[in-house]
């Protein structure tokens, strides 16, 4: 430490002397030489202290003083940098691991969209955050039924996405496309009362497609309400359901109902993110969505619900408030 004092000093009075561009450039050369000597903030400002000291016989006490002040103020702001760096070290190695997380969730709950004959069907799901909360679930046996199942989670992050994965293995466990929507609910609401935690909810709606028959059979736990536009009437009804969150109560039962689809009709499924105008509460958001979904009813399923997106984003003072969701099933 004796021999930086004496450097410093030599390069200081170089400065104080001739005011040169060179001396400045040595000086800040040499503060690289104090970071590798691990030289803390207030150290140098001591070293610059006593510098002047022995250059100089008559600098005022107060200034000295200013000096000590400084030094101390130095101590306290490194203290702080640290905390402040542990801080950045911590968020940067939860978000490499989010990362990690999300890529593991799309492998996951990836899902393929059918492609049914005379069935049109489009899928539109955008995370508000990396871990997506919402989770589209499709099942096609080629001969007779397509099911759906579009789930939110009620929490977000790593928890849901846990939470999302056992209703995934719920319904691999069914296997087949034709089994009663109600029937699946509860199946599903036993397996995710048993699984976790009592704070977490989960709010699902399950569809199954005949394509023999056309007739749409759903069923919904505590879900936002499907909609279906009825070509011949021009006009969007509720596709309403009644029953509670999964993983409630291990006894739930779950009614179903159904509805038979003729050219050109669709039902929209989706999470309330889609709905949820939380900053807007003026708006009817369902209304909206009629009206978009209705303009662009010519356009395939699946730019239908880009379209609802991309026009709901347009808005004044649009924000994603949670994970956006929809499914489109077009005759």
């Amino acid at each position: 430490m004796e021999q930086i004092r004496k450097q410093y000093k030599k390069i200081l009075s170089d400065y104080i002397g001739n005011q040169s561009e060179s001396d400045l450039y040595i000086g800040q050369n040499f503060i690289k030489r104090m970071i590798q000597k691990n030289v803390t903030p207030e150290e140098v400002i001591s070293i610059h202290k006593h510098a002047l000291e022995e250059i100089y016989d008559d600098i005022p006490e107060s200034v000295l003083h200013g000096y000590d002040f400084l030094i101390e103020v130095m101590v306290h702001f490194g203290l702080k940098v640290q905390e402040h760096q542990s801080l950045l070290a911590k968020q940067e190695e939860l978000r490499i691991e989010m990362d990690i997380a999300a890529k593991i969730q799309n492998l996951l709950l990836e899902t393929e969209i059918p492609k049914p004959r005379l069935i049109d069907i489009g899928m539109l799901s955008i995370p508000l955050r990396k871990m997506n909360g919402d989770y589209v679930h499709f099942m096609h046996d080629d001969e007779r039924y397509l099911s759906v199942a579009v789930t939110d989670v009620v929490g977000k992050g790593v928890p849901a996405a846990l939470c999302m994965s056992m209703v995934k293995y719920g319904l691999d466990t069914l296997e087949y496309a034709n089994s009663n929507p109600s029937y699946v609910l509860e199946v599903l609401n036993k397996i995710i009362e048993k699984s976790i935690d009592d704070s977490m909810f989960v709010s699902l709606c399950y569809g199954r497609y005949n394509l023999k028959t056309n007739v749409f059979t759903w069923s919904s736990a505590g879900h936002e309400p499907s909609l279906y536009y009825k070509a011949a009437d021009q006009a969007f009804y509720d596709l309403e359901a009644k029953g509670l969150l999964l993983g409630i109560m291990p006894e739930a039962k779950y009614t179903q109902q159904d509805i038979e689809l003729e050219d050109n009709d669709f039902v929209i499924l989706m999470t309330d993110g889609v709905t949820d105008f939380r900053n807007r509460e003026e708006f009817d958001s369902r209304e909206i969505i009629k009206g978009i979904a209705l303009e662009n009813r010519h356009l395939s399923a699946q730019e239908m619900c880009e379209a609802i997106y991309e026009e709901m984003k347009k808005l004044h003072d649009f924000k994603l408030e949670d994970d956006f969701t929809a499914v489109i099933i077009k005759k």
